[in-house]
């Protein structure tokens, strides 16, 4: 079971799972994030070893020492994606080989090993098939899969670690926002800024979601979903969400977004909407969007619709942003024709209602 690009795993199925009808309890109403299913993966690596030691076993407590790496300088990474119940009877999951991609391009920001791509699908393929009782069946629900890696050598020195271990744990799930697929409320923040030219805005870090607490705080201190974070250098044009890339809708049917140029997520989301729109003949540009143009844009009428895309939200409407002048609309704040169309369009090939021409799709059974 030594490193290399392919992987053993042993399977340890846990002695104590939740009983069936606890688990009916639990996921009649997941809410998101608060409910895990009985197992984990786990896979070590040890500098001059590789990775080694995949396991599939019971959920659990992580031991960790006081001196672990990640606890004083945090050097960890992660992904987020769903497993869905397809229309078939099988599991969906959606490109999850570009999550093995994105992991390990947060790995080389991180100073961190790349965990090979086969390894990284092998995992989320055993998980989801020994905890297959926990996917929901509902049409807002889905399996969530969270892979994530730390620094575990016990160590003080200001370098990176030697060892670590991967992780991947399941949580069944519903809506992201509890009112389910309504227009979210958003605030641009003036004070905090998401990520620099340089920095680590690229990459599925922990800390970037740290540092987008307090802003996130102060949106909902102003009755606000989200925050809507500015570019770190001139304050002036729209990066992304507190955890979302954002599109906005023209009259001549035209969608922007924000480049990527270093300090935004590339998001799988995002980037699945940019191919669907331009395979359907539809314009998409990425360009710089700065606010003023914005809340102009949203009061003459020219912007019909803002929706924010990602994993967890899939697509999810924006209504009304307030910013330190004031606030104002989109359109009339109700969720608009091209943001219900493309969200469908994209569940329904996440479920396998719809044709996967470009090969997202991977199935389980």
């Amino acid at each position: 079971m030594s490193g290399g690009d392919k992987l053993d795993f042993e399977i340890r199925p846990n002695p104590q799972p939740v009983a069936a009808a606890e688990r009916a309890a639990l996921m009649a109403n997941p809410g998101f994030g608060r409910v895990f299913t009985d197992h984990m993966v786990t896979i070590r690596y040890a500098e001059g070893k590789g990775w080694y030691d995949a396991r599939v076993e019971a959920r659990a407590p992580i031991p960790m020492d006081p001196a672990s790496a990640v606890l004083h300088y945090a050097q960890e990474i992660f992904e987020g994606l769903k497993a869905y119940a397809a229309v078939d009877g099988s599991v969906t999951m959606f490109r999850p080989d570009a999550n093995a991609a994105r992991f390990n391009e947060s790995a080389r920001r991180m100073a961190m090993p790349e965990l090979p791509e086969a390894v990284f699908l092998d995992s989320l393929r055993h998980l989801v098939e020994i905890d297959r009782a926990w996917l929901p069946m509902s049409e807002e629900g889905s399996l969530y899969l969270r892979p994530f890696m730390f620094a575990n050598e016990v160590f003080l020195g200001v370098r990176p670690s030697n060892e670590y271990l991967y992780v991947v744990i399941a949580s069944p799930v519903g809506s992201y926002f509890a009112r389910g697929v309504q227009p979210v409320d958003v605030w641009v923040s003036p004070t905090y800024t998401r990520a620099a030219p340089g920095g680590t805005g690229e990459a599925k870090f922990g800390g970037n979601y740290a540092a987008s607490l307090a802003a996130q705080a102060e949106a909902t201190d102003h009755g606000c979903d989200q925050v809507v974070f500015l570019d770190a250098v001139q304050r002036r044009y729209v990066d992304e969400l507190g955890g979302m890339n954002i599109f906005f809708v023209y009259d001549d049917g035209t969608l922007v977004t924000p480049p990527l140029g270093g300090t935004i997520l590339r998001g799988i989301t995002r980037d699945a909407l940019i191919t669907l729109i331009r395979q359907s003949g539809g314009t998409v540009l990425e360009r710089p969007v700065a606010f003023d143009e914005w809340r102009a844009d949203a009061a003459s009428g020219r912007l019909r619709e803002v929706f924010a895309c990602g994993t967890a939200a899939v697509i999810t409407p924006i209504g009304q942003v307030r910013h330190p002048d004031g606030e104002f609309r989109i359109a009339d704040g109700s969720p608009g024709e091209v943001t219900m169309r493309l969200r469908q369009t994209l569940v329904d090939i996440q479920r396998g209602r719809a044709e996967d021409p470009d090969g997202w799709i991977q199935r389980i059974g």
